[in-house]
């Protein structure tokens, strides 16, 4: 049996596919959860997701309960793994997304996926970071 790739995706992309349901990001999120790919998250990923969806701006998009089960979703689709010690994250332009490579580094998933241009345009041959669209083209959809 072979398994699906193993990525830690971005508050930002799971964050997106609330807002957009019809856009990339959702197309990404429903992948995973017909199991196309492993969403790798951690208990400090999961927290900042809950914080910013439990925003008042986003209630034009879901309640306070929907927010909370899709938090419960993405946990039950996704690999629990450990938060990155503080001394071992990288340094990037924001020092909150820092977690986000380690985290990746860590949990030898195959990329990190974000639609944030500060991580984007990183390179590294050890951890690509992808857009949704080049994960999807790459590892769930390549022609």
């Amino acid at each position: 049996m072979i398994r699906p790739p193993r990525a830690v995706v971005d508050t930002n992309v799971l964050v997106a596919a609330v807002l957009k349901p019809d856009g990339i990001c959702a197309r990404l999120v429903g992948a995973g959860v017909a199991g196309l790919w492993l969403p790798v998250v951690s208990p400090q990923l999961l927290a900042e997701l809950t914080r910013v969806l439990l925003r008042p701006k986003f209630r034009r998009w879901l309640s306070v309960s929907e927010a909370e089960e899709y938090v419960a979703g993405v946990r039950g689709i996704a690999e629990m793994v450990a938060d990155p010690a503080a001394g071992a994250q990288d340094a990037t332009r924001d020092p909150e997304d820092d977690y986000l490579l380690a985290l990746a580094r860590n949990s030898r998933a195959v990329a990190l996926i974000s639609g944030d241009r500060d991580l984007t345009m990183l390179t590294s041959k050890e951890l690509p970071v992808l857009s949704p669209a080049e994960f999807i083209g790459c590892f769930i959809d390549p022609r």
